[in-house]
């Protein structure tokens, strides 16, 4: 047995357990974390379609770690396989190694976060500019269309920049809502931090929206700390379980964008399946987020 079928036969074994033949060489995926419930929901999405389906999959986690990433592709590429699910831990960042990928003939599909200035064969994931909009509006709605706002940001991920960009542009349609702090504030922790001293540095902010959910039950908790629950609204972007039970039950969280990875999941392996099959498949695949609210 040729190095090549040995090694397919093992990523069958282990990834799946069994596989077609149509699908020998597989599919590789780099996920930019399984530390939250968003993406522990995508990859148990992608793994049980790769095994609907009878294709090899092998998924490595990057832990945010883009040099880890890096690495993880590069691993990727050495065993052969023919397409390249990633999810950037950093969408400048993350342009090697999808150069590194194309340049060994090897296909790629970025989920949920897009890579920057980089053409990939298809990018699955959030329409987020539009969630962004959803979050503006549901904003501007609570604030009775005025007040001070704050945001949570992450500026080196794509996805986000689309968010806050969306986000921006539904405030421009009230202009008695000011933006008056942007921040950096990637994990709980940090966003925590940041909610604090943009709240210590602007007392009469009325709107807080999270890039993400571990960003706005964080901002809602320094809220709450700074006695400031009848006076600060805060909006998340995920819509994992935590937060819309704290949409349920805490009155500071008004709402969350609402992202669906399951769909994400069974789409980006769906569409590596079609292209190992050599179909055509689209560039775009938007999934349009829900808004989620106590009512």
């Amino acid at each position: 047995m040729s190095f090549k079928k040995a090694l397919s036969a093992l990523l069958t074994t282990v990834a799946l357990g069994s596989a077609g033949a149509a699908f020998a060489d597989g599919i590789g995926a780099s996920l930019l974390t399984q530390q939250h419930p968003f993406y522990i929901e995508l990859a148990d999405a992608m793994k049980a379609e790769a095994q609907a389906k009878g294709v090899p999959l092998e998924i490595s986690i990057a832990n945010q770690d883009l040099n880890k990433q890096l690495a993880d592709v590069e691993d990727f590429v050495v065993k052969g396989v023919e397409v390249i699910i990633i999810s950037p831990v950093d969408s400048q960042g993350v342009m090697a190694a999808i150069a590194r990928a194309e340049a060994a003939g090897i296909k790629v599909i970025t989920v949920d976060v897009p890579a920057a200035n980089a053409e990939v064969v298809s990018h699955i994931g959030t329409d987020n500019y539009t969630g962004g909009v959803k979050a503006g509006e549901l904003m501007a709605e609570v604030l009775g269309g005025a007040g001070k706002v704050a945001i949570i940001d992450y500026p080196t991920v794509q996805s986000v920049v689309a968010r806050v960009e969306g986000f921006r542009k539904a405030l421009e349609a009230h202009p008695e809502i000011e933006i008056v702090a942007q921040q950096t504030g990637i994990t709980r922790a940090e966003a925590l931090a940041v909610s604090q001293n943009m709240l210590q540095a602007n007392p009469d902010i009325t709107g807080i929206f999270g890039f993400g959910d571990d960003a706005a039950l964080a901002a809602a908790v320094a809220v709450r700390s700074a006695g400031l629950e009848d006076q600060v609204k805060v909006i998340g972007f995920d819509g994992m379980e935590e937060a819309r039970n704290a949409v349920d039950s805490n009155p500071v969280m008004v709402g969350v964008i609402q992202q669906f990875p399951d769909q994400m999941g069974r789409t980006a392996v769906e569409t590596a399946a079609l292209v190992i099959e050599g179909q055509e498949v689209p560039a775009e695949q938007p999934i349009v987020p829900g808004v989620y609210t106590k009512e």
